[in-house]
């Protein structure tokens, strides 16, 4: 049995199928294509348009808020003026206010640094301490920076960082041996000063005076003068020993010990004082250590007024004890870089 075929119905459905695949190709290609315009479109319009706000004469924050608020972003650039009283205030700006600008776009602003009241001193291998006063007294203000005509400036415009740190060197301890903000920077309001300051020579050998023999302000003279540390103790005198002598030391003097020994000291003291005798006594106080010595001074104040010096010396801190013979009823007083610290009246 043969097979008949309908070629005309063939023909005819594969020209239907090659229409269709022709349609359906040349609608994707238009549907690519108007994707293609509407993405071109949106591109070429941009961000939308926004307003440049006026933040002119107003906080830097407030004004970063209100360009935030208009998706603006700033620029900004420094400059100083002729007062600090417009210091973190906006300048100028640019665009100016009220500018129609596409959203994204940036904002010079010119922002006010203050006045420059004179620039950082160099404090190297100045002592700590006669730099802490000199800023107490309103002397370091950076040159330039004390108010004209010789007043000066209050509060003032620096200060240092506590705790200082400090590091071992050949230099005195005390000796400042670096300083941030470098010399010469610009002060334009108060500002903290971060410092090293030397220890000193972490194992100086120093020969102990021979004190053995000397009164109690003899004693405390030749102390003032070496800067050894010690401590004071009192002992009833024997009968071959001088009231009021050092009687006995420890290293003896000559020996050459570390600049951190302490020399314990005796002192033979007098017998019980009568009423109207003054009054022999030793003075005791605890003091917090020091990163290295610090200057001290112990003086009595007499009834009548009068003031006696018993010790200025270079204390490293720890138990201070100091033989005093006063009045009853005197005040002694202890002051560390000459600032009082403690006191207390002087009893039987």
């Amino acid at each position: 049995m043969g097979l008949n075929f309908d070629f005309h119905a063939i023909e005819e459905s594969l020209s239907n199928n090659v229409r269709t695949f022709i349609l359906m190709a040349a609608g994707l290609i238009a549907l690519v294509g108007l994707i293609a315009a509407a993405v071109f479109f949106i591109n070429v319009r941009g961000a939308e348009q926004t307003m440049v706000p006026n933040v002119q004469g107003k906080e830097l924050t407030a004004a970063l808020l209100e360009l935030q608020v208009k998706e603006l972003y700033p620029r900004i650039q420094l400059r100083y003026t002729q007062t600090s009283a417009d210091r973190g205030l906006i300048l100028e700006q640019s665009p100016p206010p009220g500018a129609l600008v596409r959203a994204g776009r940036r904002v010079q602003l010119v922002v006010s640094q203050g006045a420059q009241l004179g620039t950082i001193e160099n404090f190297i291998d100045r002592n700590l301490d006669d730099l802490r006063m000199d800023i107490q007294m309103g002397l370091v203000s950076g040159r330039g920076a004390a108010a004209a005509d010789g007043y000066v400036s209050a509060p003032p415009l620096l200060s240092i960082r506590e705790p200082v740190m400090f590091e071992f060197s050949p230099k005195p301890a005390g000796t400042i041996l670096q300083q941030r903000p470098e010399p010469g920077t610009p002060i334009t309001g108060p500002m903290t000063l971060e410092l090293v300051v030397s220890r000193g020579l972490e194992h100086t050998i120093i020969r102990v005076p021979d004190l053995v023999g000397l009164s109690v302000a003899d004693a405390l003279e030749h102390i003032g003068r070496t800067g050894i540390d010690f401590e004071f103790s009192l002992k009833s005198a024997d009968a071959e020993e001088t009231p009021g002598t050092v009687v006995a030391q420890t290293p003896p003097g000559g020996d050459f010990v570390g600049s951190n020994t302490r020399v314990s000291i005796t002192v033979a003291a007098p017998a019980v004082s009568s009423p109207g005798d003054e009054v022999f006594g030793l003075f005791r106080f605890t003091m917090p250590p020091n990163p290295y010595p610090l200057l001290i001074r112990l003086e009595g104040t007499l009834p009548d007024g009068e003031v006696r010096r018993l010790l200025t010396a270079q204390f490293v801190g720890g138990r201070l004890s100091v033989p005093y013979q006063l009045p009853e009823g005197s005040v002694l007083s202890l002051a560390m870089l000459n600032r009082e610290i403690y006191r207390e009246i002087v009893a039987r």
